[in-house]
């Protein structure tokens, strides 16, 4: 199903990635009806060798990637690394790149109709990815944000694939208020001069808190700038984004965190909930103001009335959905049982 293509690759960063390989998936037709001849995927692997020890999917969110654990860049080191949560001694960790998200560097591989796809679609061409490796069997999926959306999917999709599903600051469904968020940002895409930087300053305050920004700013000022340190902040998060994501990456990956719904065209939540055999262990953040906890406690709640394998665990916090990519110690404590 897959061509296989190995190469070096130029990331986002500009630095030489030297682990990125990738497949080509021919003939997919997405849930929607549109049918692409020919997909590639890039994905990367840390630690043990593939097939010599067990394996950790770990996926990607919304402007992340699959550099997990790269030794200059890795952006969830604190979590996956050596004698780390997920030790790389101990561990093969898998990360994809969602398709079109522009990390392989290669232009041609953005989706131009980026509504034909949802994330159950990306879910579906992990699984495809995954099959293709040779890999049956998942000790867990690991996942914060959209990544954990695609977690759940995967959790439907493929029942037997993983022991453990971990969806962190995340949710199996966008909610009125994503859905609100989503709608802002695809108008700040298609409008704005500078598109995806001012979409990025505007998300930026949905994913920290009003508390957190007082404690790092506490209203000081950048007099190089003559501006204060919080709007400096907002401009150089919008400044980063811009200067490694394209138009079409930002457009692709904000209308998938719109599609997440494990319900669509299946059933009730009880119902489909019903078919996962994995354990799902939810991890929300007490002060996420994106996907607000109080959604994965209801999940809970039903997670339990049905019987399923399932527990809730919270991260204490004033960083809001961040948190999940700022407080390691407290995630390692909650994880540690599982890894």
């Amino acid at each position: 199903m897959f061509r296989v293509e190995s190469y070096l690759s130029i990331n986002d960063f500009t630095t030489l990635n030297k682990s990125l390989q990738h497949r080509t998936l021919k003939d997919y037709t997405t849930l929607v009806g549109v049918n692409y001849p020919s997909l590639e995927l890039s994905y990367e692997v840390f630690g043990q060798p593939l097939h010599t020890a067990p394996i950790v999917l770990v996926n990607h969110a919304l402007t992340g990637n699959s550099d997990v654990a790269g030794e200059h860049t890795g952006w969830w080191k604190g979590i996956v690394s050596k004698g780390n949560l997920v030790d790389t001694d101990k561990y093969t960790i898998i990360s994809i790149n969602i398709p079109g998200n522009g990390y392989d560097n290669k232009p041609e591989n953005l989706i131009e109709d980026y509504k034909s796809f949802t994330v159950r679609d990306v879910a579906q061409l992990f699984g495809l990815l995954l099959e293709d490796l040779g890999i049956t069997k998942l000790h867990a999926i690991i996942a914060g944000s959209l990544g954990g959306g695609i977690a759940w999917e995967m959790s439907v999709l493929f029942p037997d694939l993983a022991n453990y599903v971990i969806p962190i600051a995340s949710d199996w469904k966008a909610t009125d208020w994503i859905l609100a968020h989503n709608k802002v940002q695809e108008q700040i895409l298609t409008n704005s001069k500078k598109p995806v930087h001012d979409a990025r300053m505007m998300a930026m305050l949905f994913y920290r808190t009003a508390a957190s920004f007082k404690e790092k700013f506490n209203r000081t000022q950048n007099e190089a700038l003559g501006i204060s340190n919080v709007e400096s902040w907002l401009l150089h998060h919008g400044y980063k984004l811009e200067q490694r994501f394209e138009l079409k990456a930002y457009q692709m990956v904000n209308h998938l965190l719109s599609t997440l719904d494990i319900t669509s065209e299946r059933g009730t939540f009880e119902e489909v909930a019903k078919t996962i055999k994995a354990t799902i262990i939810q991890i929300g953040i007490d002060s996420d103001f994106f996907f607000v906890p109080e959604e994965n406690r209801e999940t809970q709640e039903v997670l339990a009335k049905i019987g399923a394998k399932a527990v809730y665990k919270e991260i204490t916090s004033i960083h809001g959905h961040d948190g999940f990519l700022v407080e390691d110690e407290q995630l390692k404590e909650l994880l540690k049982d599982v890894f």
